[in-house]
């Protein structure tokens, strides 16, 4: 087979408020995570539906895989797609992991690793690092990887990926929409039947994970390939507010019908607005850094959330500590991912690049 002319695999120009939205969500997360070890009950966390900020993720990841990957994936080969891939997302998988398992390891504030044979320990670490579920560790929860628990969903992000590269590159609009509609359906069954579409991190709801997965990438591939771009003027602030809202909405016995609400249509809604809005100059620098930021910020805060939370079962601060602890977190985990990025990330997705185009000039 004829070997990919290094161009081909240059990345296309970003929409950057898309971008923008992506940091806009993973700090969701975070907040989400912080607030979720101090408030069991959800309707009480201001931002209770922080979770659905993955839906989000998963609906932009299928557009933007269509738009950087549809009409080149024939030229490059399902081989270097799969390269380019894990460039992207594999260091700070591996990175996490290690950060999570000291976290286990050495948590200041509690955690038991003496409960777990250093051979558990080492297979525990070693399913993480090669995203293999392995939800075995009670402390945590039976996490599909307990030692960095936001890995879940880059897993079902592989598995999509790897139906991509094999089936939906090559799949007509009609099929899509089929495909779609019936994940839409068991989107909705999950939300039923389990009250809300939580799930998908861990080893009870396992599959909770394949119908979100299903359903948002499988949209987000729809809107690029019929071009459902809404031209508007809210601009960044205005879609960050939209955005937001689907976070801060009442966590209520309705969820079953609200999430899978937010899910189907709103956050398809905001990416076509996102992808058609229009950036002013003054922002443009901020969504470019929330773009870069926020992969580095969601694969390796959960360390800090773990120790956050056997800190706060054993020290039960009140509200106004409480309040100061998560701000101050949050605003060093930014801090931290920053770190990353620029002296971790960057740098060795940018060797394991350079390796890989001077193969193909070879």
């Amino acid at each position: 087979m004829e070997k990919p002319a290094p161009e081909i695999l240059q990345n296309k120009q970003h929409f950057e408020i898309l971008d923008g939205l992506r940091g806009v969500a993973a700090l969701a997360v975070v907040t989400f995570h912080f607030m979720e070890m101090a408030y069991s009950d959800y309707s009480k966390n201001f931002i209770g539906h922080g979770f659905l900020a993955v839906d989000f993720f998963f609906c932009l990841s299928g557009f933007v895989i269509g738009y950087a990957y549809d009409d080149r994936i024939a030229k490059i080969g399902v081989l270097e797609f799969f390269k380019s891939r894990l460039i992207r997302l594999h260091p700070l998988v591996i990175l996490g992991s290690i950060l999570g398992l000291f976290a286990f390891l050495f948590d200041p504030f509690g955690g038991h690793p003496e409960l777990y044979s250093a051979g558990k320990i080492l297979l525990v670490f070693i399913c993480s690092v090669f995203m293999v579920p392995f939800p075995v560790v009670t402390d945590r929860a039976f996490n599909l990887f307990s030692f960095n628990a936001p890995a879940w969903s880059l897993f079902w992000e592989y598995i999509a990926n790897i139906v991509y590269a094999f089936v939906l590159c090559r799949l007509s609009r009609r099929f899509l929409l089929l495909l779609t509609v019936i994940s839409a359906a068991a989107l909705c069954f999950v939300g039923y039947s389990a009250g809300n579409l939580m799930g998908g991190w861990g080893g009870p709801n396992f599959w909770d994970g394949c119908a979100r997965i299903s359903f948002s990438f499988l949209a987000g591939l729809l809107i690029y390939r019929s071009n459902w771009i809404i031209k508007n003027k809210l601009g960044f602030i205005g879609l960050t507010m939209l955005l937001a809202l689907a976070f801060v909405m009442p966590f209520t016995k309705w969820n079953w019908l609200t999430e899978p609400f937010v899910v189907l249509f709103y956050f398809p809604l905001v990416i076509a607005l996102g992808a058609g809005a229009i950036l002013t100059k003054g922002l443009k620098k901020l969504c470019v850094f929330s773009g870069k930021i926020s992969y580095p910020l969601y694969m390796t805060h959960y360390a800090a959330i773990w120790m956050f939370g056997n800190y706060y079962a054993s020290h039960k601060p009140g509200t106004g500590h409480l309040a100061l602890i998560i701000i101050t977190g949050i605003i060093l985990l930014v801090g931290v991912a920053y770190l990353i990025m620029e002296g971790f990330d960057i740098p060795v997705r940018k060797y394991l690049t350079e390796r890989r185009k001077k193969t193909l000039e070879s």
